[in-house]
C-alpha cells in the first residue's frame, strides 16, 4: 500500500536540484503540501510549475530571519526534510578556517537552525517527522579528501540521535539518511572541476560495489519512508542508502 500524505504539510530545503527536488516531488504526488524551499528562487518556482500541491518559497538557510519568516507564515508543518548542504574537497591540510567554518554553517548550523524554529509548532500539535540528510562519509565512513563535509555531516547524524531522544515521548521522530554519491546538478559540477569529467565519473562510480550512482528518486523514496506513518516505530536512526559503499 502507497503511503500517503493528505492534509500534511512538508518543508524541504535545497529543492530546486538533486535529492531535494526528488523528495518534493515524491511527497506532492503522495498527497502533501510541500512547501519547496532553496535560495535558488526561480528553480523551486520552476518545480512549483511542475508539480501540484508544491508552493515555491526562497529561503537562504544561513538567514535566521528568513527562517523565522516562514515558520511564523506556516505554523503547521508536519513533515521537515533538510537537504541543504555543500561539500568542500580536502583533507585538514588543505582546510582553511573559512572552509570548515562554512561546512559546519551550510551543513550543521543551518540545519539546527530551522530544526528548531520548526520544533515548536510540532510540539504543540504532538505530532512530526523530521528527516536530515546526512552522508555515508560522517561517522558512518571516511572517505578521501572530506574532512569537513565528513566532520560536518558526522555532526547531522549526532543532532539527529539528540533530537530524537529529547522528544521520543512528545509525538516527534528524526531519522537521518545517509547517501553513497548520488547523481545531481552540484556533483556534476564537482566532477568537472576536477579538468576531466569522464575520469572522475568513472572513479566515483568504482567505488561503488554497484558499479554505478544512486538517483535523487532512490533517496526521495527513504524520505518519504521516514517521514510517513509507516514509520511510526522509527526514531534516531541513521540510514545507509549507498550502494553498499560502507559493506
Amino acid at each position: 500500500m502507497r503511503t500517503t500524505f493528505a492534509g500534511k504539510t512538508a518543508v524541504i530545503t535545497a529543492a530546486a536540484n538533486g535529492i531535494g527536488r526528488a523528495s518534493a516531488l515524491a511527497l506532492a504526488a503522495r498527497g502533501a503540501d510541500v512547501i519547496a524551499t532553496d535560495i535558488d528562487g526561480d528553480g523551486v518556482a520552476a518545480l512549483a510549475d511542475e508539480q501540484a500541491g508544491i508552493t515555491a518559497q526562497r529561503l537562504d538557510v544561513m538567514d535566521s530571519n528568513a527562517i523565522d519568516e516562514l515558520v511564523q507564515n506556516n505554523p503547521r508543518i508536519d513533515i521537515l526534510v533538510n537537504c541543504a548542504g555543500w561539500v568542500h574537497d580536502g583533507s585538514i591540510l588543505d582546510c582553511d578556517e573559512e572552509a570548515w567554518d562554512r561546512s559546519f554553517a551550510l551543513n550543521a548550523k543551518a540545519m539546527y537552525r530551522i530544526t528548531k524554529a520548526v520544533l515548536p509548532g510540532m510540539l504543540e500539535t504532538g505530532t512530526g517527522a523530521i528527516v536530515n540528510i546526512a552522508s555515508i562519509v560522517s561517522s558512518e565512513k571516511g572517505a578521501p579528501r572530506r574532512f569537513a563535509y565528513g566532520a560536518s555531516k558526522a555532526a547531522i547524524i549526532g543532532m539527529t540521535k539528540s533530537i530524537a531522544a529529547d522528544f521520543v515521548q512528545d509525538g516527534i521522530r528524526c531519522n537521518a539518511i545517509c547517501p553513497g554519491t548520488v547523481q545531481s546538478p552540484s556533483l556534476e559540477d564537482r566532477l568537472r572541476a576536477t579538468g576531466d569529467f569522464d575520469k572522475a565519473l568513472a572513479a566515483f562510480q568504482q567505488r561503488q560495489p554497484m558499479g554505478r550512482l544512486g538517483t535523487p528518486e532512490e533517496i526521495a523514496e527513504m524520505v518519504c519512508y521516514l517521514a510517513s506513518d509507516m514509520a511510526g516505530f522509527t526514531t534516531g536512526q541513521a540510514f545507509a542508502v549507498d550502494g553498499g559503499w560502507s559493506i
